[in-house]
């Protein structure tokens, strides 16, 4: 069996954020266990697996997601992974539809592939107070703070500025109680000039991922935060993370549109 590993959300090997792809043959998805232990081998923040459906419903290809510990209910970066190998491979070209958990989610590129805009589902943000003990385990005064909904359950925090997330160093045991996913940091860019609008971070050791490098799916969050701050409903983000990425988002009311590059780094063969 064919496994890649695909670094989204970026245009050059060794940046943006690794994703293992693994595309399996028509049918059911193996078992729950074995999918949990390939994605534990991989041990990368998501692993995708992906089996093609029969033509003519809804979607082309039924997708899921695993950290090292827990499957998840939604995940763009190994979205992104997965279009680009099925383009890479010619397994699909143009708009390919996905069935995943959180319903039905679509890629499509231009020209050569290695650039997609994902359409996904724009996380339903409420305003709730900061949780006693967040601000001390980012070490960081919390301006405000949000619910993100049932698909990504994470809370999203706002910082006083750039600097303040980049900084952080938490106390990840500390952040575990506080989301049903993880912790997105987030603040307004510093110098616009240089390319983005709005910085983040996103901490995720609940599901066995201390620090994701480039969270697609935070930005359905992010995208509806800072549209209306900014008065704009096309922004970049920047995920300020050591490999670091750049998610473009167009906010298109109850939809979230994420545009990113991807490049496979390595391809090889899974022999268990």
């Amino acid at each position: 069996m064919r496994i890649r590993i695909v670094d989204a959300f970026t245009d050059r090997p060794f940046a943006g954020n690794p994703a293992g792809v693994l595309l399996l043959d028509s049918g059911p998805f193996p078992d729950d266990a074995w999918l949990q232990q390939v994605a534990a081998e991989v041990n990368l923040s998501e692993t995708a697996f992906a089996h093609p459906l029969p033509p003519g419903g809804d979607a082309d290809w039924a997708l899921r997601w695993f950290t090292p510990t827990a499957e998840v209910a939604m995940c763009g970066h190994a979205t992104l992974a997965t279009a680009h190998v099925l383009h890479s491979t010619g397994a699909a070209t143009g708009t390919v539809r996905f069935s995943a958990l959180c319903g039905i989610l679509t890629a499509t590129t231009q020209g050569s592939g290695d650039a997609f805009t994902l359409d996904f589902p724009t996380a339903p943000l409420t305003a709730v107070p900061v949780p006693d003990g967040v601000a001390e385990a980012l070490s960081a005064e919390v301006l405000s703070a949000h619910d993100t909904g049932p698909h990504i359950g994470d809370l999203l925090v706002e910082l006083a500025d750039e600097r303040t997330v980049r900084a952080l160093t938490p106390d990840f045991a500390g952040l575990v109680a506080h989301s049903e996913r993880g912790i997105i940091a987030t603040a307004a860019a510093e110098d616009p000039s240089r390319g983005y609008d709005f910085v983040s971070r996103g901490f995720f050791p609940r599901v066995g991922i201390d620090e994701d490098p480039v969270t697609g799916s935070a930005h359905t969050a992010l995208a509806p935060f800072w549209s209306p701050r900014l008065g704009r409903d096309e922004l970049t983000g920047l995920q300020a993370s050591a490999r670091s990425g750049l998610v473009v988002t167009s906010l298109r009311g109850d939809r979230t549109l994420l545009t990113g590059g991807a490049v496979t780094v390595i391809d090889g063969e899974l022999l268990a």
